[in-house]
């Protein structure tokens, strides 16, 4: 696949190789909380990635090649990282080496809240909330890596917003969301959902001690999922 395909392109592929189903929205398409514009889709249409097959989207030829390579990838990303527990000593081998107690098999492509998810650590709601933030956050446009550019030749459709205006509405309802989850929470909820930075990193930056991050964080995802009115 090119490396022109937006980061929200590669969400909207890594969603169909899930069998996701997208539904026909103004302006474009959603699968839950992730959204893609009609312009992506015409982008990604172009190339063969994804096809238009009534009233759903479909992987193409080239997306279906595009699954296989991310299988292989996702298989050299599993890693077997030392994860002893608290207070729990090492065991020590036959030659004096301290060997991990206990290790766990994680995926090194995990986004930091998918991987609070897998382990039980937030909630499906609370995950809800905080993948629908992030797919705004990708719309809008405004992070440092997003790489999607919108058709300057793109026209409205008539039945819904034209791309430009698309992303002028995510940003505020961005903003909006942002704004209801209020200070003291938003910060840690931004660096880790819209920023993607670990847990650590932003306990770090923030001069929290460790794990004070996931119980501000939870409690930031609440009150987004209220916002959104998510059940």
């Amino acid at each position: 696949m090119g490396t022109g395909v937006s980061l929200q392109g590669r969400r909207v592929l890594e969603a169909l190789s899930e069998g996701r189903r997208f539904r026909r929205r103004a302006g474009g398409w959603a699968a839950g909380p992730l959204v893609a514009t009609d312009a992506l889709v015409a982008d990604l249409e172009r190339r063969d990635l994804l096809a238009v097959e009534g009233d759903s989207l479909a992987a193409g030829e080239a997306g279906r090649a595009w699954f296989r390579r991310q299988a292989d990838s996702a298989k050299r990303l599993l890693a077997e990282r030392a994860r002893p527990e608290d207070g729990e000593p090492r065991k020590v081998g036959a030659r004096g080496r301290a060997r991990p107690a206990r290790s766990v098999t994680v995926n090194l492509a995990e986004s930091p809240l998918g991987w609070l998810k897998a382990r039980g650590l937030v909630d499906a709601r609370q995950y809800e909330a905080g993948e629908r933030l992030r797919g705004d956050w990708t719309v809008a446009g405004l992070g440092p890596r997003v790489t999607m550019r919108w058709d300057a030749g793109a026209r409205s459709t008539g039945d819904g917003l034209d791309p430009a205006l698309a992303q002028i509405a995510a940003k505020r309802r961005v903003d909006a969301a942002l704004d209801a989850v209020g200070p003291g929470l938003k910060d840690v909820l931004w660096r880790i959902v819209c920023a993607g930075e670990g847990m650590e990193a932003a306990e770090r930056a923030l001069g929290w001690p460790a794990r004070a991050g996931r119980v501000v964080l939870t409690l930031a995802l609440d009150r987004l999922a209220d916002f959104y009115g998510l059940g």
